[in-house]
C-alpha cells in the first residue's frame, strides 16, 4: 500500500512558489540540489543562456539566523537570492543579494541579485551535474523500483 505524501514544510512551500515563478522566466529549477559534496541549496535554476541562479528559502527569522553556510553558495551561481514570505523581516537579509517574496503558489523578484559570472570550467561541470541530477530524478519518478 502506498503511503500518503507528507505535508510540505514552510520552506518547501516557499520553494514551490519560487520554482513556479522561475519557470515563467524560462529558468528550469531543481529543489534541494547539491552542487558539490557537503552543500545543498534549496533551489538552483538554469536559465536559457546557461546562467545559474541559487535561491535560499527562509521561512522564519530563526531559520535565517541559524544558516551560517549561505556564503559558501556564492561561488556556485551567477546570481544569489533569498526567498521569503511577505511578512519576513527583510532588513535581516544581507545587502548585495537578491530578494524574492514568495508563497506556496507564486513569487515576485523584488530585488535582482548582482551578477557574478561563474568561471567557464565550473559552469560546464555544474551544468553537467545539474543535467545528470535532473535525469536521475525523472528516471526515479517514472520507475519507482529505482
Amino acid at each position: 500500500m502506498d503511503t500518503p505524501p507528507r505535508p510540505l514544510q514552510p520552506g518547501q512551500l516557499i520553494a514551490r512558489g519560487v520554482c513556479r515563478h522561475l519557470l515563467s522566466h524560462d529558468f528550469v529549477p531543481i529543489e534541494e540540489f547539491s552542487p558539490e559534496r557537503g552543500r545543498r541549496v534549496d533551489v538552483m535554476a538554469l536559465g536559457p543562456k546557461g546562467e545559474i541562479w541559487v535561491v535560499e528559502c527562509k521561512s522564519s527569522r530563526a531559520d535565517f539566523v541559524s544558516d551560517a553556510k549561505w556564503q559558501g553558495y556564492l561561488g556556485w551561481c551567477d546570481r544569489y537570492f533569498w526567498a521569503v514570505e511577505a511578512d519576513f523581516p527583510i532588513d535581516l537579509l544581507p545587502e548585495g543579494t537578491g530578494l524574492i517574496i514568495a508563497d506556496a503558489f507564486d513569487a515576485e523578484i523584488l530585488r535582482m541579485a548582482p551578477e557574478t559570472r561563474l568561471a567557464p570550467a565550473r559552469r560546464a561541470a555544474l551544468i553537467r551535474r545539474f543535467a545528470r541530477d535532473a535525469a536521475r530524478r525523472l528516471r526515479r519518478a517514472t520507475d519507482p523500483r529505482l
